[in-house]
């Protein structure tokens, strides 16, 4: 075996680096010096979006079980700068709570997700991706339910892991039936026998109900809300963006790698799940309260809307994808570094009460989490009506118009319920208002980035024609 091939995947060897080095870190460091921890901590994960930034060459590792090109190490880079996102917004839970001993295991459970991820997104092999799924899914499982003292933690955690361990089992029974017919398990050869066969159709669903878990799509997402209300906010912040983000990228290379003769049948099952998804999350996002799950089920809606881009398998699909992808994080990190910064000065978990009056005493945190909430809903001039729009686009182009505009619908009814919070935020009383919210250096930093992201890329229209040039070589 040739083992330089190793030295050849730069973003999972960079990753493996920084993994080595904050897991030694946290074995010898000692007093004072573990104060220098979390910004040693921001500033490799920093080193790696950059490492990776920029890389577009093509080539395949392993026998093909591998790949790499230019739009999967930009996916990568993406990832990267959405964990380093976690990390900053952790800072101060990670740093004041029960659990600052073990912040070197935060990391490293993080990172460890991040590998799983590089792999799924890479592989070309069934037996790869399944690896990279489950090293992504099992630390996610321990950072779910990290505060082990409170009680919803724990609970979260094992929602979290059973209703995973199903979710695999479902996909790897769907691979066995496909290995069954095509005698093979790389996505090439595999795709070259296809013939939809009834046996096939039934591998593609289990297939799909398997990623249906870990993109939270309807009727898969009974585990979302329930573990994004348990787990700590830095952690949630995580699993509604970044894995969400790398299972959909997966999702569409599978389907448009192996399941290409039976375009046919998985848009159907795509249409069905995205109007499900939709309406159904944003009909439960309106009764919530606690803004955990409130966040949960508009990420349910939001994972509808990013599957809009999965119809049809296009690279315009990609490209509308990876933008939506990025748009999303901006604006959902954004939501979620208040709510967590409220959650510290109430020391409770913010409900939408919590939010009334609070521009009288937050006018900054209001003026983001307003500029964000718009940006989810679909708002122009922000970020996220031009995400929509491509997503939107690509969707009607392969054909879908009748979900399209079953979306659109659905795209009012999102933006009441987001209204309510920024109609708590300025036009409600409240008895006891907040106090203002000082948030850490690192959380302010972020907040910055999150909020240039939405204002400029809406307005930035070289940031969608990068992706558009590099997804075309696909």
């Amino acid at each position: 075996m040739n083992y330089i091939q190793f030295f050849e995947m730069r973003p999972e060897v960079c990753l493996l680096g920084i993994y080595l080095i904050i897991f030694m870190y946290d074995l010898i460091a000692t007093g004072s010096s573990r104060r220098v921890f979390h910004p040693l901590v921001c500033i490799l994960t920093a080193a790696l979006v950059v490492l990776t930034l920029g890389d577009r060459s093509h080539f395949t590792l392993f026998g093909g079980m591998y790949e790499s090109n230019a739009i999967i190490v930009f996916m990568k880079s993406l990832l990267s700068f959405g964990a380093l996102l976690v990390i900053m917004q952790s800072h101060k839970w990670i740093s004041n709570s029960d659990s600052y001993h073990k912040q070197g295991e935060f990391y490293v459970l993080l990172l460890s997700t991040l590998v799983g991820m590089f792999f799924m997104i890479s592989a070309r092999h069934f037996l790869l991706l399944f690896i990279g799924i489950e090293l992504a899914s099992l630390p996610l499982a321990c950072l779910v339910a990290f505060d082990k003292y409170r009680h919803n933690s724990a609970e979260a955690g094992v929602k979290y892991i059973l209703s995973s361990m199903f979710a695999s089992a479902i996909m790897l029974y769907g691979i066995s039936f496909l290995y069954g017919t095509t005698g093979t398990l790389y996505f090439e050869d595999m795709a070259a026998r296809m013939t939809g066969l009834p046996i096939q159709i039934f591998a593609l669903v289990m297939f799909f109900a398997g990623m249906g878990f870990k993109i939270s799509l309807v009727p898969f997402h009974f585990w979302t809300a329930d573990s994004y209300q348990g787990a700590p906010t830095s952690v949630t912040a995580y699993l509604s963006v970044i894995s969400k983000g790398a299972a959909v990228f997966t999702l569409f290379t599978v389907l448009t790698r192996v399941f290409a003769p039976m375009t046919e049948h998985w848009n159907l099952i795509i249409c069905l799940t995205v109007v499900a998804s939709i309406t159904a999350a944003n009909l439960m996002a309106i009764k919530q309260q606690d803004l955990k799950r409130f966040m949960a089920f508009s990420s349910i809606s939001q994972a509808g809307y990013l599957m809009l881009a999965v119809i049809g398998g296009k690279a315009t699909g990609m490209t509308s994808l990876v933008y939506y992808l990025i748009v999303y994080m901006v604006a959902n990190m954004a939501v979620f570094a208040i709510i967590e910064s409220v959650e510290w000065q109430i020391g409770a978990p913010a409900k939408r009460a919590n939010f009334n009056g609070f521009y009288k005493s937050n006018p900054k945190l209001t003026f983001i989490m307003t500029l964000a909430l718009f940006s989810l809903a679909g708002i122009p001039p922000f970020a996220g009506f031009f995400s929509k729009f491509f997503v939107f686009m690509n969707a009607f182009s392969a054909g879908a118009w009748i979900v399209v505009f079953i979306a659109l619908l659905n795209t009012v009814i999102s933006l009441y319920y987001y209204l309510l919070i920024v109609k708590a935020m300025y036009m409600k009383e409240s008895a006891q208002p907040l106090e203002r919210i000082k948030s850490d250096p690192y959380t302010r930093i972020s907040l910055t980035i999150c909020t240039v992201g939405i204002v400029l890329l809406g307005v930035c229209s070289f940031i969608y024609s990068g992706i558009d040039s590099i997804a075309f070589g696909l």
